[in-house]
């Protein structure tokens, strides 16, 4: 291998845009992140590999392909499996943006005449109003406190396969041609299921539980907790940790219909199977 410099580098890509992450590099445990001093890390565009990576349906349902595209396009992000999910949207639109351009197209349509319209998104304003939870606040119930975090890339990941899993055995049930006894007993384990997928992304978002005694942070303890907590107090801890959650959702755009001119909300969402893919 020529251990010369290769002439043709001053043609590899360069950064395209400059993003701050919404977390400022909070929530990123050690050497997962290298920051700079400004906070802005530069995003590069998308290689032919990092494509064809991307259109790899196993890869795409496992999330090795995001975090690989993450890495090649934003090389500060060393671990992007720990990357918060406060970020993920932003380092997402960024890439786009440097790899396509500002506009995406999307299909929408009008809720009053019902016709359907391809309309211009400037992501780039998406961007700029992409909001940060504010997971400073606990909630205290007697006399426990519980301390919030974002889940990280790799834990909404194993998340989504967990519901994906859960939905592929309602369906089973639900079209299986065993006798009812059976299908009963099917549905039984299916809830079971579900409850635990519903502890186990509510234990994820639970940084830690404060009690007279001791500040609890092991995530069996927390799990074991949420398991036999009454009603309340479970309801109480999922609906702050859902509030924060969908408070860092993209902001639905205003759509003026083209064909009746009615003005209503579109919602905004990125589809990992097609984001990247679809982009001309």
């Amino acid at each position: 291998m020529s251990q010369n410099p290769n002439p043709l580098r001053q043609w590899f890509r360069q950064p395209a845009i400059y993003i701050r992450l919404p977390s400022g590099g909070e929530f990123w445990p050690e050497n997962a992140l290298d920051i700079p001093q400004n906070g802005e890390l530069p995003v590069l565009p998308m290689t032919a590999l990092d494509e064809i990576a991307y259109r790899t349906p196993d890869s795409l349902f496992n999330g090795r392909a995001v975090v690989d595209v993450v890495q090649s396009c934003i090389p500060a992000i060393r671990n992007a499996w720990a990357m918060p999910a406060v970020d993920v949207n932003s380092v997402l639109i960024s890439i786009r943006i440097a790899s396509y351009g500002h506009e995406m197209e999307i299909a929408s349509s009008c809720p009053s005449c019902k016709e359907t319209s391809d309309y211009s998104i400037d992501m780039r304003n998406v961007l700029d109003n992409i909001a940060r939870p504010n997971y400073g606040q606990t909630v205290k119930l007697g006399d426990i406190e519980v301390f919030f975090r974002p889940l990280t890339l790799q834990q909404q990941t194993q998340v989504g396969q967990d519901q994906f899993e859960t939905q592929r055995m309602i369906a089973a049930a639900q079209e299986s041609s065993e006798s009812d006894q059976a299908k009963i007993q099917a549905m039984s384990e299916v809830m079971k299921k579900i409850n635990q997928v519903t502890v186990k992304a509510l234990a994820f978002g639970i940084s830690g539980i404060r009690s007279p005694q001791a500040f609890v942070t092991e995530d069996e303890h927390i799990t074991e907790f949420l398991t036999h907590c009454d009603r309340l107090t479970f309801s109480t801890i999922r609906d702050h940790a859902v509030s924060l959650r969908s408070s860092s959702d993209l902001r639905p755009m205003k759509i003026i219909c083209s064909h009746c001119q009615h003005e209503y909300e579109q919602s905004i969402e990125l589809n990992m199977s097609n984001f990247f893919v679809t982009a001309s």
